[in-house]
């Protein structure tokens, strides 16, 4: 099954809905990671897939985490 393109999720900062979009950072079966921008320029992410890559990813500041073998 292939994992959706687009999740809605509320804001943590204004409670408004923000949609994150499937990232291609990582080609791997262990996480899909997922990121948007809401309205009030907080950034949210999201992911599905292995635990603790999914944590280390949510937790990551930057634009630049790969998943790393």
């Amino acid at each position: 099954m292939k994992p959706a393109r687009i999740l809605t999720f509320k804001c943590a900062k204004c409670t408004k809905p923000v949609k994150v979009f499937l990232q291609k950072v990582s080609a791997c079966s262990h996480i899909q990671p997922y990121q948007g921008i809401c309205a009030c320029g907080e950034v949210k992410r999201h992911a599905t897939g292995n635990p603790d890559t999914v944590k280390s990813y949510i937790e990551s500041s930057d634009g630049n985490w790969h998943h790393h073998h």
